[in-house]
This record gives structure tokens, sequence and C-alpha cells, in this order.
């Protein structure tokens, strides 16, 4: 059996009516769903339906994709193409954290859910507390953009791949660090994110998250998760409970991420949940990879002929 990593998307990835193939044809799937959709009613109608802007919302773009991904996890568990892979690593690209949370065992979807209703709550308050925004930078080596950063006070939220950053933080200081990296040439996208996440503005929702975390029950993992904070495998349960909410005023460092698994002899990852944004960050951190996507039925039957 193949050694794979299993790797899931955050925030960003949603589009209306993704997961709709899975709930239709797949009872494992539609379990999911309607968990969530107990714990969240009306998010069914916003996955499937819209409008897009709501989606959007942090409220219900967070459960949502989580919601996504662990049904699409579930359906591939259950396929008979599981028992052709072996996973070894779990990890997700910062909400997705959660997800994979699910994929090593230490936690249940219904313990998830609650927890992703709760991170999104908090995260919204702290945004309206305290207004930010987001950038992607593209074209500066990480040294040089860090220094940057640090001459005009906003922070790194996201080290995506060798040559794609997301800057956070303050409104005024990320549009005053985005006008010295235009000026050298960068190229800077704006993010449509209601605030400056994975920055010190987001200190309080970590505050106020912790307390939801320390109620959870954990399992021990079945398999290593590497948390975003440090890029560490790990099976430790005080670990991962100590960085999730760290996680939410953290740098997620994703490039070192894929890089430890890499280092570990693993060169198979499956993305599993809505878009391939993961897939398309590991093809600029190594174009050897090999990654698969598991967004639908079709894609699960896929993989036993990788």
């Amino acid at each position: 059996m193949k050694k794979v990593a299993l790797i899931f998307p955050g925030q960003g990835s949603q589009t209306v009516g993704m997961g709709r193939e899975l709930y239709d044809t797949n009872p494992t799937a539609r379990a999911i769903f309607d968990q969530a959709e107990q714990v969240i009613p009306g998010l069914l109608d916003v996955i499937f339906n819209g409008p897009e802007d709501k989606l959007k919302e942090t409220a219900y773009c967070q459960p949502a994709i989580v919601t996504v991904s662990v049904a699409a996890l579930k359906a591939f568990e259950q396929s008979e193409q599981y028992s052709t892979v072996t996973p070894v690593f779990a990890c997700g690209h910062s909400l997705g954290e959660l997800s994979a949370l699910v994929a090593c065992g230490a936690l249940s979807f219904e313990a998830v859910i609650n927890l992703v209703q709760k991170r999104a709550a908090c995260m919204q308050k702290a945004a309206e507390a305290n207004p930010g925004k987001m950038a992607a930078v593209i074209g500066v080596e990480a040294s040089v953009l860090l220094d940057i950063c640090r001459d005009n006070g906003s922070e790194v939220a996201n080290f995506n791949s060798l040559d794609q950053i997301v800057i956070t933080g303050a409104a005024d200081k990320v549009d005053a660090t985005c006008k010295v990296l235009e000026a050298q040439g960068a190229r800077v996208i704006p993010l449509a994110v209601s605030g400056g996440f994975h920055s010190s503005l987001m200190k309080s929702a970590a505050d106020e998250f912790q307390i939801y975390v320390d109620q959870t029950d954990f399992a021990m993992p079945k398999f290593p998760l590497l948390c975003n904070v440090d890029a560490t495998p790990t099976t430790d349960i005080s670990e991962i409970k100590f960085n999730l909410p760290k996680q939410i005023y953290s740098s997620v460092f994703w490039v070192d991420t894929i890089q430890t698994i890499v280092s570990a002899g693993v060169t198979d990852f499956i993305e599993i949940g809505p878009g391939t944004v993961l897939k398309g960050l590991l093809r600029k951190i190594d174009k050897s990879l090999s990654v698969q996507n598991i967004r639908t039925p079709e894609d699960i039957a896929a993989i036993q002929n990788s």
C-alpha cells in the first residue's frame, strides 16, 4: 500500500454547490451534511444554493468547508479505494487543520463542527473589534518580506509557497507594507476576507477559543498531525490542544509542513475537500510531488488508478 499524507483546504476554497454530488449519491457523506445541518440550521442551503456572498461570511464559510471536507473524507474511508493507501500524516491549511483532526482520529465530526462554529464566532467578533486586512504577495523572498513587514508594522499570515506569502494586520499597516512591496516590483493581491486573520489582532479570539478547546474531548491520533504553528508531526493531545487556538493569531508554516512530510519519505498527497488550492501550492513547493483531489465520487474511484 502507498503511504500518503492527507491534506485539507481552508477558507477561500469554497464554492456554491460544493459537495452536492456527494450528498446526492453517498449515504455516508449525506450523514455528515445532515449532522452539520442539525448544529447550524440553514447551512446546507447556503452550501448548495448560496448566495456566494453569504457563503463567504465567516459564520457559514468555515463550517461549510469543514463539512464538505469531512463528508468527502468519510466517503473515501468507507470505499474500497481507501484500502489501497496508508495515511501516515494529516495536516490542513489554517481552518483545514480541524478537518485533519477528524482524519487522524483525534476528534469526531460532532466535536469538530461545534468547535468550528465557535471558532468562526470568536474570529468574527475579534475582526469587528480589531479591523484588519490581508494581502497575498508574490515575487519577494521571505527574508526580505519579513524585514519590510517589521518596518511597517504588519505581520505574515501564511508562508504558502516559495514565492507566495500572505501578509496581515491592521489595515493601515498592511496598506503601507503593500506600497513598499509594489515599489520593489512585487505583485500584491488584496484578499476578500473580513479581518486580519493570523495576526496579533486575533489574540482575543484565540483566548476565547481556547476555552472551548479545553472543554472538548480529544482521542489519541492514529497517525501524526502537523500543526500549522510549528510544522512538526505530533500525536501529543496536550500539544495539539495548545496549538489549535494559537494558530488563529500565528503564521501558517505551510512550506515547512510540506517539506517536513517529504523529508520523512512521503511524496504522495491527497487533498480532500473543495477546490484545488493546496494542489497548486504543493506544485509550487516541489513539482515532483504527486497530489490527487477528492471532491466527488468520481475522484474517489480514480484513487485506485493512481
